[in-house]
């Protein structure tokens, strides 16, 4: 059974080479999750929920929280979604928070693949305890870490104004996009973009390496969602990698110091950053980032 900071730890690949002295225990999770397959849900007293929440922060505004709920079969340990899930939370030393029913999101998803989101306001750091309930029932409790200040750039501050690998100028990027076929948001680098009157949506994804299994459904519903938008949004897409031994983060990877993998960031034309989603997200939060990107 996976531990209970189990994306903290090991859901993705680069989470894996950060850490450190923790690899150990990184590994055994690491292993996992790249074995996990789509499942119809059936209840039981073995499903688990975890948190897929990578880069939450002390603030006095809500953010968004997400989980994923996982189940063992005959075949490994597989995602599973449908039933209703509610949360609680306790922060250090505090008290535990009123329970609240958690949103599921399955369109634009693989199936069997849904995210339970809501968002919370996380009010001081250190390691918060997180109850699930499903169908009414708790399920398990498990850890949610939150950081004093975030790692990855947050709304209201100002977008990196690093490069991007494009068909011109790759910046040592080889391949600039794991996906197969290659997609077309690499003609422009976002430091021509950010900041020029225009709105940009920038996705940081890595297809064909990512081993939380979402990055490849994430691209391809944007280059699905994207059309009615394409006349007031600039679209970008980073891959995560230098190349496709996944051991080195390209340069824009760094400048954004990205703890995970996938992200959405929506930037609008001054070069503020408006939103930001992480993990795993559908056609539902990519077109609200969208609409509210374009209302600015």
């Amino acid at each position: 059974m996976p531990s209970d900071d189990l994306f903290d730890r090991a859901l993705t690949r680069r989470a894996l080479l950060r850490a450190g002295v923790g690899a150990g225990v990184a590994t055994a999770g690491a292993m996992l999750l790249p074995s996990l397959t789509s499942a119809a849900f059936a209840a039981g007293p073995t499903v688990q929920a975890f948190s897929f929440a990578s880069d939450v922060y002390v603030s006095p505004d809500p953010q968004r929280f997400s989980l994923v709920l996982i189940k063992p079969t005959a075949k490994g340990q597989q995602f599973a979604s449908g039933p209703r899930v509610d949360v609680r939370f306790k922060a250090p030393h505090g008290a535990w928070s009123s329970p609240v029913n958690l949103q599921l999101d399955t369109d634009g998803l693989p199936k069997g693949r849904g995210i339970y989101r809501t968002t919370a306001v996380f009010d001081r750091a250190g390691y918060w305890k997180v109850e699930a309930k499903v169908d009414g029932k708790v399920v398990n409790t498990f850890q949610q870490k939150v950081t004093s200040t975030a790692e990855a750039p947050i709304p209201g501050e100002a977008a990196p104004l690093a490069a991007s690998p494009t068909t011109t100028d790759s910046l040592g990027v080889n391949p600039i996009c794991t996906r197969v076929p290659p997609c077309p948001l690499h003609t422009v680098s976002l430091s021509d973009v950010i900041g020029t009157g225009e709105p940009v949506a920038v996705l940081f994804a890595t297809p064909a390496l990512c081993t939380s299994q979402f990055c490849g459904p994430v691209l391809d519903e944007m280059l699905k969602v994207m059309g009615p938008y394409q006349e007031r949004v600039q679209f970008v897409h980073v891959d995560i990698y230098t190349n496709t031994t996944g051991t080195t983060q390209s340069p824009t990877v760094k400048a954004w110091n990205l703890p995970s993998e996938p992200w959405l960031f929506g930037i609008d034309g001054t070069g503020t950053i408006t939103a930001r989603l992480d993990t795993a997200f559908g056609k539902t939060e990519m077109v609200a980032l969208l609409d509210d990107l374009i209302a600015a």
